[in-house]
C-alpha cells in the first residue's frame, strides 16, 4: 500500500530550510534525493507526513478493510495515527531541489523521520499491522532510556521512540523531529556554523562508522540530527 515516505508538511519558512539542507526552494517547497518539505501557516515544527502510494483507491479500500478511519481528499486519503496527521497521495514527480553551496556539505536526503509514542505496542499495530510498514528493529536500551522501533520506507526509517521512565499511555502520539543525511559531516558543520547556526561539535553514531551532530536553532522548531558516515537504507 505505501511505496515511500514522499513529503513532511511543518509550519515555518521554506527560506530556513534553504540554509539548513543547503538546496534552493522551487514554489515554497524543497526536496531531497529521497523526500520533499512543504511549509505551511501554523505553529513551527512538523505538522503531517504523506505517503505516496501506487493506487489511492486500493489504499483507501485496504484501510477500510483494516478498520483504519479515513477521509477521501481529493485525490488522496487523510487520516491521523494516534495524533499524528498522515495522508496517502501519489508520488511527487518533482526533481531534487538545486545545490546552493558544495554538494558534499549539503544535505542528500532524509535519513529518518521520529515520531514519539508514549504506547509502543499500539505504534507497533498501526505502523505495522494498518499500514503495512515493514518493522526492522525494535530495541530497548536503559542507557538511552528509550525503546526504539525503526519502520523501513523506502531508503529511510520511521523511527518511533518511546521513553521508558514514563511509562504506557493511552496519550497522544507526536510527530516530532528529522535527521538528514550529509556525504562530509564535517564540511557541513563548517557550511552551517558559517551561516550562524548554533550547531554542537561532532560525535560518534549509535552506528558504526557514522559520525553525527545536533541543530540546536534556525529549525523551525523541529529537533534535528546531521548524520554522515553511512550508506543508505
Amino acid at each position: 500500500m505505501i511505496d515511500a515516505l514522499d513529503h513532511l508538511t511543518l509550519g515555518g519558512s521554506a527560506g530556513v530550510y534553504e540554509t539548513l539542507l543547503g538546496r534552493r526552494a522551487s514554489d515554497g517547497r524543497l526536496r531531497t534525493g529521497n523526500v520533499g518539505l512543504a511549509f505551511a501557516d501554523g505553529a513551527p515544527g512538523l505538522q503531517s507526513m504523506t505517503f505516496a502510494t501506487a493506487d489511492i483507491g486500493k489504499a483507501a479500500t485496504l484501510l477500510e478493510r483494516r478498520a483504519v478511519a479515513a477521509t477521501r481528499d481529493g485525490d488522496a486519503v487523510a487520516l491521523t495515527g494516534h495524533g499524528v496527521a498522515i495522508r496517502l497521495d501519489a508520488k511527487a514527480s518533482d526533481a531534487p531541489s538545486p545545490f546552493t553551496a558544495d554538494e558534499a556539505s549539503c544535505v542528500s536526503a532524509l535519513d529518518h523521520v521520529v515520531v514519539r509514542t508514549p504506547n509502543p505496542e499500539r505504534a507497533i499495530a498501526f505502523y505495522a499491522g494498518r499500514l503495512g510498514l515493514d518493522l526492522r528493529l525494535d530495541r530497548s536500551n536503559e542507557q538511552w532510556g528509550s525503546r526504539l522501533l525503526f519502520f523501513r520506507c523506502g531508503d529511510l526509517v520511521v523511527e518511533i521512540a518511546h521513553d521508558l521512565k514514563k511509562g504506557v499511555s493511552d496519550a497522544p502520539d507526536q510527530l516530532w523531529g528529522l535527521s538528514w543525511r550529509v556525504p562530509d559531516v564535517a564540511k557541513a558543520h563548517a557550511r552551517l556554523k558559517a551561516a550562524g547556526l548554533d550547531v554542537t561539535p561532532p560525535r560518534d553514531g549509535r552506528r558504526p562508522g557514522s559520525q553525527v551532530f545536533s541543530v540546536k536553532n534556525q529549525t523551525e522548531g523541529v529537533p534535528t540530527l546531521v548524520i554522515g558516515g553511512i550508506g543508505r537504507w
